[in-house]
C-alpha cells in the first residue's frame, strides 16, 4: 500500500457501462489505520463511500455520491478524546488529461459571469482510471475539523489584568529626558 494512497479502489473508465456504474466502498482496517496516521487522527473508526459514475460526452465521467466516516480526534479545549462524524456529498467531473486545460478555462469564464453557480474544474482521469478510494480519502481529509471540540465545551481565554507599566517597552521610558517615576512606582534598575 502506497502511504500517499491508503485507500485504493480503481475503476477503469473503459469498463463503465453506458447505463452507469454504482460502487459502494468500505475501508478496511489497514486503510483506516493509514488514513488516521496521515491525517494525524487518533483513529478512523469507520469510513465508507457510495458513488455513481455516469459517462458523458468527450470521454468524461460524472461522479456523484457521498463519503461518510466516524473519526477519533482530541478536543482542542479539554484534550479529551472525542468522535466526529463526517458526511460529505460529492459531485465531480473527471476528464481525460488533454481536456483539463480547456475545461478549466470554461470554468474560469463561468466564474466571471454573475448569478451563475460556478462548477469545480474537472479532475484528471489518470491512465484511463478513476481511483474512487483516493477520491473518498481526499473528501474525508478536506472534511476533518482542524480544531475539534466537545459539543458542551466553550473556550474562554484566561483573563488577566495587565498593568500598563508592565510591558516589554516599559524600561525604555526611563531613557526619556526628564522622566521621573510616578508615585508608588520604582525606577527600573
Amino acid at each position: 500500500m502506497n502511504p500517499a494512497d491508503p485507500w485504493r479502489v480503481p475503476v477503469v473508465v473503459a469498463q463503465i457501462p453506458d447505463t452507469g456504474l454504482h460502487r459502494a466502498l468500505e475501508a478496511g482496517e489497514a486503510s483506516r489505520a493509514a488514513i488516521a496516521e496521515i491525517a494525524s487522527l487518533r483513529k478512523v473508526i469507520s469510513a465508507s463511500a457510495s458513488f455513481d459514475l455516469q459517462l458523458t460526452s468527450g470521454g468524461r465521467v460524472h461522479v456523484t455520491g457521498e463519503v461518510r466516516a466516524l473519526i477519533g480526534q482530541t478536543c482542542v479545549v479539554t484534550l479529551d478524546p472525542i468522535e466526529s462524524e463526517i458526511d460529505e456529498t460529492v459531485d465531480l467531473m473527471f476528464a481525460p488529461p488533454e481536456q483539463i486545460r480547456s475545461l478549466a478555462a470554461l470554468v474560469d469564464e463561468a466564474a466571471q459571469s454573475e448569478g451563475e453557480e460556478v462548477p469545480d474544474p474537472p479532475e484528471p482521469i489518470i491512465d484511463g482510471v478513476i481511483d474512487l478510494g483516493r477520491l473518498a480519502t481526499d473528501v474525508l481529509f478536506l472534511a476533518i475539523d482542524p480544531y475539534p471540540r466537545r459539543r458542551d465545551v466553550v473556550f474562554e481565554p484566561p483573563r488577566e489584568i495587565v498593568d500598563p507599566a508592565d510591558h516589554p517597552f516599559a524600561a525604555l521610558k526611563t531613557l526619556q529626558v526628564g522622566y521621573t517615576p510616578g508615585p508608588g512606582k520604582k525606577d527600573p534598575d
